[in-house]
């Protein structure tokens, strides 16, 4: 009999394949055969699985961004004692990919940002995973500002906002070298930390 292809893995490693060209070239220089070659099928496996270029460069950057959503709600579980403000210190350093590890995700998030501005798919794409990162944003600041009286009013979307152009400001200081992953993070911890002191009394 011939063998089951799980196509929801194959697409994952298509994906994983866009996200090495895109590290590599940039996003221009990701083609279907190249893909097929990286991902180790065919040219018709790939169009099978995606009807064009820019349908697997979408399924490409939900797939990052889940990862990176995921990531952070899992900082979250680990430490569920932690305090609300701690917690989205920790959420929002990996939203922002400073961390070695995570700056070679963080040079093809970039790469498909650019490209969003002249790409409405790729756009909406892009919304979807920042209004996910805001949500888990929003409940954090929310809570931390509930959990101790406030000096002035706190607006935990807009705040949640502010932080999410923050993170990808960072990132992209810390990819041209501007700033190092270290100097990126304290930045970050001295907003929040400002953020508190401005919006909260000490408990």
């Amino acid at each position: 009999m011939p063998r089951k292809v799980d196509h929801e893995d194959r697409r994952n490693r298509i994906a994983e394949a866009v996200c090495l060209l895109a590290d590599e070239h940039g996003l221009e220089g990701v083609t279907l055969r190249d893909v097929a070659a990286r991902a180790q099928v065919s040219m018709g496996a790939v169009q099978r699985c995606f009807r064009s270029k820019e349908e697997m460069l979408v399924f490409t950057l939900g797939n990052i961004g889940e990862r990176i959503t995921e990531r952070a709600r899992a900082r979250l579980v680990r430490s569920p004692a932690q305090s609300a403000a701690t917690a989205l210190g920790h959420a929002v350093t990996e939203a922002a990919l400073l961390r070695e590890e995570h700056h070679a995700e963080a040079r093809v998030w970039l790469a498909f940002v650019a490209q969003a501005a002249v790409s409405r798919p790729l756009a909406d794409t892009l919304k979807v995973s920042y209004a996910a990162l805001q949500q888990a944003f929003t409940r954090l600041i929310r809570e931390a500002g509930e959990g101790a009286g406030r000096t002035a009013p706190l607006d935990p979307q807009r705040e949640a906002s502010t932080l999410l152009a923050l993170a990808d400001g960072l990132t992209t200081h810390v990819l041209i070298g501007r700033l190092t992953s270290q100097e990126a993070q304290d930045l970050l911890h001295a907003h929040l930390t400002g953020l508190w002191e401005r919006h909260v009394l000490p408990g």
